[in-house]
């Protein structure tokens, strides 16, 4: 950072100019897009690209701010585009402040705080222009951006690395999971994979498993060891601390071994493999492998088939209700699941468990760094755009 001190000293010593934003920009309202044609430039919303036209609003770098909703959603955007009217687009005036680095800075000045009392979230451009703007002299700003974009880019190419494992993920676990209950006819190039569909029994989860009919009192449980549908993380990311912890009452126990699912919205994928003793509500199933069933079924392995888009597919099918669906314990226990050998199963849990802890794993993945980068930048772009008003 020393480079950037260098330069403040030299270029603004007694301090960086602060002007209003409508002094630096234009801001633009959006337009209607149901009229336009398909083509290959974005339409803005709020909520970020809608759909592709073939007419362009503007074609300078420009800053998109939202006028309703996530106010604090931003969009810088140096290519052709369209904006509705939900967010303006900003006319900048390059001879005084860079696009890139009014992008950076509007994401530190609480854009998504303001205007917000009541009703809808929605922005004004009256208050916008009043919004004071740091515009230190343009060799310093080139300077800042290119820092600053130097940690975007990192986060942004590790952003790429994920959805790339992510997609090998889902080819690897539909490739082992996937078993024909007809092997029949298998031609010779394909008597590896007969062999191996041939060893393998098709049972109904109540046929290997339970839901939990142990109980726990409230005073052995703490923010690690209460698990509640809200603490259960989306997408098959194991599970949080939790901010609520009863304080009284009994509830169902777990085990380290089951599989914890929430039972609310099963679109959301909510699931946990337990590895250690707590309790749970009714919004939670706790699965638990029938003692007599488990020398030959490995926990983790039920894991992987019930934490598969195959088993959540089936368990919406089934859920019961239409704002707030809720899987149906019943039909959960007619699914059926392909048991192969356990020297089978311990291969795929092993392939499988690499690629979980590398797309899934909060702590030590992709997603643990890519959140680390993100810290990185926010830490440097608050401490780089934090200047000395001049007097």
């Amino acid at each position: 950072m020393s480079r950037i001190d260098d330069l403040i000293a030299k270029h603004c010593p007694n301090g960086v100019k602060f002007k209003r934003l409508g002094d630096v920009v234009r801001i633009k309202n959006g337009k209607d897009h149901k009229q336009l044609g398909e083509g290959n430039i974005p339409v803005y919303g709020s909520g970020g690209i809608m759909r592709y036209v073939d007419t362009y609003a503007y074609n300078k770098p420009s800053v998109l701010i939202p006028r309703k909703g996530s106010l604090g959603n931003l969009f810088y955007v140096d290519i052709p585009f369209w904006n509705v009217d939900t967010i303006f687009y900003t006319e900048i005036n390059e001879r005084q402040i860079l696009p890139k680095f009014l992008y950076h800075f509007l994401t530190t000045a609480g854009l998504g705080e303001m205007n917000q009392a009541g009703g809808v979230p929605s922005q004004t451009q009256a208050v916008l222009n009043e919004l004071q703007v740091p515009v230190p002299p343009l060799p310093v700003q080139q300077e800042i951006v290119r820092v600053l974009d130097s940690f975007s880019n990192l986060t942004a190419e590790l952003e790429a690395e994920l959805e790339a494992r992510r997609k090998q993920y889902s080819h690897y676990r539909d490739a082992l999971l996937t078993f024909s209950e007809d092997t029949t006819g298998a031609s010779k190039q394909a008597s590896k994979q007969a062999s191996k569909q041939a060893s393998v029994r098709w049972m109904t989860m109540a046929s290997i498993a339970d839901y939990s009919d142990t109980r726990i009192s409230a005073k052995h449980l703490n923010s690690d060891t209460y698990v509640g549908v809200d603490n259960i993380l989306q997408n098959r990311a194991g599970k949080a601390h939790s901010s609520y912890v009863p304080q009284t009452g009994k509830f169902t126990e777990y085990k380290a071994g089951d599989i914890l699912i929430g039972n609310i919205r099963p679109y959301l994928k909510k699931i946990w493999h337990a590895d250690r003793q707590g309790g749970t509500n009714g919004d939670v199933l706790v699965v638990r492998i029938k003692a007599e069933e488990k020398r030959s079924i490995s926990s983790r392995y039920l894991y992987q088939i019930l934490a598969d888009d195959k088993f959540f597919d089936y368990d919406m099918r089934h859920a019961k209700g239409a704002k707030m669906p809720r899987g149906d314990k019943t039909a959960i226990m007619q699914y059926q699941v392909a048991i192969p050998p356990l020297d089978e199963q311990e291969r795929i849990v092993a392939i499988l468990d690499k690629f979980d802890a590398l797309v899934n794993d909060l702590s030590q993945g992709l997603p643990a760094e890519i959140a680390a980068r993100r810290q990185q930048y926010e830490h440097y772009r608050d401490r780089l755009l934090t200047f000395q008003e001049a007097a």
